[in-house]
């Protein structure tokens, strides 16, 4: 099914969207840029598979790909304008770090949220502002300090009173941001049992920070990755209130409000939504913070990146195993065994091979705990994208191509019978997947072919 265009324009909701803003991607980068089609996800899929010759192309050239809407990050982009006004996104390097959504979002005005010293290079690079990026890891390497100290790069959070010390060795000017602890209980992946302090311990810190005369300016916080609990970002931004009051008391002038990431991309009106979340942060913001001096940022990353990212991968063999197999037995593969496919069992279990796994494209399934929904996108030669198809369904697993009988991408699988040629899709697969590609084994990472489903993109990334 096609993306379906927001009907808010840029005009609404990003009025200072000007070419001062966009002047950012400079005219090298303009020329370095890949080509970039207008062709919606399913006509960039259809065209690049038709154009391949399995049976005797080069080695490789039929490996899996990405499509990448980058229409899909300027409708998120306005999106978020919409509902959060007063939240600057800075987006969560991470996430993903593909160098082309990376140009379109710098491109867009928005900040960045690094981890480590590559990322903020990448980002210097690429002409961001030094004020446009928070290095948001509560605990960071020596050098890596003096590096963000060196390209100016001041706003970075602690959460203890060790990186203190640290920071005030090697970059006493910096801007800091306290990480609190919040309730993260609500969230796919959780942080708080590795980052962030406790209310216990806020006053402590700060205090601390008093006594080696380091410039504390505001609080930050994360309600974790996935979050699906629009009401775990009331409870965060009630516990930053109160440790803005804290800081007030020791002579402290915070005015930055971090509320982190974990937003839902979704559109799903039975699941938790961006609306959702934004009709709730909205508020809670404004009765908490009404001062207009309180800068208010955030750190969303698979919002923008995930929806963006449709991967397209086929299968390079099959297997038919015994039917009922028990799935707890997986892992010990002794129990599987290959047997022909007769006429009297209608009820097989098939083993896909396919041509990404989770050493690829695919550990956000091990690290992000996703859980993806391959669909068909060419069977026995026919184009099926978005369709249905009316034949009978049989169990199914599906692995990668590593030679490690961890890498598989689902156990219970329900597809018709496929052959090795047919291909797969998996939607919504921006999100930890590129950024954390491996090449075990061997294998490269998937390619990215870039298209746009909304002109403005175009015009942004080439005539700014």
């Amino acid at each position: 099914m096609k993306k379906q265009v927001s009907p808010v324009s840029s005009e609404q909701v990003h009025p200072k969207l000007s070419t001062t803003k966009l002047s950012k991607v400079n005219s090298t980068q303009k020329n370095d840029l890949p080509r970039i089609s207008m062709l919606s996800v399913e006509e960039v899929l259809k065209s690049h598979i038709l154009s391949l010759d399995i049976e005797n192309c080069e080695a490789e050239n039929d490996n899996a790909f990405f499509v990448a809407d980058l229409g899909e990050i300027y409708r998120q982009h306005l999106r978020w304008k919409a509902h959060l006004p007063r939240v600057e996104p800075f987006y969560a390097v991470k996430c993903n770090t593909d160098p082309i959504l990376l140009r379109l979002l710098t491109a867009l005005g928005t900040g960045f949220d690094c981890a480590s010293k590559t990322e903020i290079q990448t980002l210097l690079d690429m002409g961001v502002d030094p004020s446009n990026i928070i290095y948001a890891n509560p605990c960071k390497q020596g050098s890596f300090i003096r590096f963000a100290a060196e390209h100016d790069v001041r706003m970075m959070t602690f959460d203890n009173a060790g990186e203190l010390h640290k920071i005030k060795r090697y970059f006493p000017n910096a801007q800091l941001v306290i990480r609190i602890l919040t309730d993260d209980s609500k969230a796919i992946v959780k942080l708080s049992a590795k980052f962030g302090a406790s209310l216990v311990n806020t006053g402590f810190l700060l205090q601390t920070a008093r006594e080696l005369d380091l410039n504390v300016i505001g609080v930050s916080f994360h309600v974790g990755s996935g979050c699906y609990d629009e009401n775990a970002y009331v409870d965060a931004i009630n516990r930053a209130r109160f440790v803005f009051d804290q800081a007030a008391k020791l002579g402290f002038n915070f005015h930055l409000l971090d509320v982190g990431g974990g937003f839902s991309c979704s559109h799903k009106s039975d699941g938790i939504t961006f609306e959702k979340i934004a009709s709730v942060l909205g508020p809670a913001i404004d009765k908490c913070f009404p001062s207009d001096n309180i800068r208010v940022i955030a750190e969303p990353g698979r919002y923008y990146a995930a929806p963006a990212f449709t991967i397209a991968t086929h299968i390079i063999s099959r297997r038919i195993v015994r039917r009922d197999l028990d799935n707890e037995h997986v892992p010990n593969m002794d129990v599987i065994q290959d047997e022909a496919l007769t006429a009297g069992d209608d009820h097989p279990t098939f083993m896909y091979y396919i041509n990404d796994g989770l050493y690829g494209a695919f550990n956000c399934i091990l690290y992000d705990h996703q859980i993806v929904t391959p669909k068909i996108l060419m069977k026995g030669g026919k184009f099926l994208f978005g369709e249905t198809l009316d034949e009978p369904e049989y169990n199914c697993f599906i692995w990668g191509p590593t030679c490690d009988s961890i890498d598989c991408i689902t156990k219970d699988g329900s597809l018709p019978e496929l052959l090795p040629g047919d291909w797969l899709y998996f939607e919504e697969m921006g999100a930890y997947t590129i950024s954390a590609t491996t090449k075990f084994n061997g294998f490269k990472r998937s390619k990215v072919i870039y298209t746009t489903t909304d002109p403005n993109v175009l015009a942004i990334l080439y005539d700014a």
